[in-house]
C-alpha cells in the first residue's frame, strides 16, 4: 500500500553496513517498526514519522527528502504505503531494502480488490524475517538473529493466548490485522479496508451492525491514530463497547513494538473471551 523507510543518522554505528558507511548519509527511518528493528540491532535510525502522526499521510519537508536521497541505507515498505516517501526514493542512491520483499502479500477484497496489504509487522513470524533482513543489511546479522528470536517469543505467546477462545471473530476499524488473524486462526471483520481513510457506505455499516448483533460480538476495536467515530457509532448501535487494537504504525510514547504487541494480545483475549 504505502512506502516506508529507515535511515539512521549515526554513521559510526553503521560502519559494518556492507559499504553503506562510505556515503556518510546514515540510515533514515520513515516509520516506527522499521526504525525499531534498526535500533534493535544497534544502528540509530531517524524515524520520519513523528509520534502521533499517521504514517500514510506524512508530507516530507525538503530537508527530509534530501535525507532520504543521501541516505546510506533506506528501509522501506513498497506498494505505496507512504506515497511521499516512495516518490523521494526514486532519486535515492543508497542501499534500498524493501521489507516486503519475499513475503507472500495479502490483497484486499470488494472495493479494494487487488490492493496490497502491507501490515506484515503485525504477524510476529513474518516480522521476524524482516528483522533478520534488516540486521543483515546493516551488517549486524547476529544481532538481527537475536532480535528476531525476541519477536518470535511473541508468536509463542499469541499461540498460547489465543488457543482456547469462545469467539474467533473480531471487529476492527480498518483491515490492518489480516496477517495476524490468518496466523492465529481468527477472522477479522473490518469497518474500513486496507486504506484507513476509506469510508464505508451507510448500507455497509448497517450490514455490519446486523452481523455484530447476530454474532453477539461485544467489542469494536479502534486505533489511536485515526478517528474512533465509526467504531463508537457501531458499538453504541449494537450495545457493545470500544477498545484499542493498535496497528503499531506510529512511534509510541513510552511503549515499544514488543509492549504494544502484548497489549494487543491482552485486548484480543478479553474481546474473544479466551481462557
Amino acid at each position: 500500500m504505502r512506502t516506508i523507510l529507515a535511515v539512521g543518522a549515526v554513521t559510526l554505528l553503521c560502519a559494518g553496513c556492507g559499504g553503506a558507511s562510505a556515503r556518510s548519509g546514515g540510515v533514515v527511518a520513515a516509520f516506527y517498526p522499521l526504525a525499531w528493528a534498526a535500533e534493535g540491532v544497534g544502528v540509530h535510525a531517524k524515524n520520519l514519522t513523528p509520534p502521533g502522526a499517521e504514517p500514510h499521510d506524512i508530507e516530507l519537508t525538503p530537508g527530509e527528502v534530501a535525507e532520504i536521497q543521501r541516505a546510506d541505507v533506506v528501509l522501506y515498505l513498497s506498494h505505496g504505503f507512504q506515497p511521499a516517501v516512495e516518490k523521494a526514493l526514486q532519486d535515492a542512491s543508497g542501499k534500498k531494502i524493501d521489507a516486503l520483499a519475499g513475503v507472500r502479500l495479502r490483497t484486499g477484497s470488494g472495493d479494494e480488490a487487488g490492493a496490497t496489504d502491507p501490515h506484515v509487522w503485525l504477524d510476529p513470524v513474518l516480522f521476524a524475517r524482516v528483522v533478520r533482513r534488516i540486521g543483515s543489511a546493516l551488517g549486524h546479522e547476529q544481532r538481527g538473529d537475536a532480535l528476531a528470536r525476541r519477536v518470535l517469543e511473541l508468536d509463542r505467546e499469541y499461540r498460547r493466548g489465543l488457543a482456547n477462545c469462545r469467539r474467533r471473530d473480531f471487529v476492527t476499524s480498518h483491515a490492518a490485522f489480516g496477517y495476524l488473524a490468518e496466523r492465529y486462526g481468527l477472522h477479522q471483520i473490518a469497518i474500513t479496508g486496507v486504506d484507513p481513510e476509506s469510508e464505508p457506505s451507510a448500507q455497509a455499516l448497517s450490514r455490519l451492525a446486523a452481523l455484530i448483533k447476530r454474532e453477539h460480538i461485544r467489542t469494536v476495536f479502534f486505533e489511536r491514530l485515526v478517528s474512533p467515530r465509526l467504531a463508537q457509532t457501531l458499538a453504541r448501535e449494537t450495545g457493545g463497547r470500544t477498545a484499542v487494537l493498535d496497528p503499531i504504525e506510529g512511534a509510541p510514547r513510552g511503549e515499544t513494538y514488543l509492549t504494544l504487541m502484548r497489549e494487543n494480545l491482552a485486548a484480543l483475549r478479553k474481546a474473544l473471551e479466551c481462557r
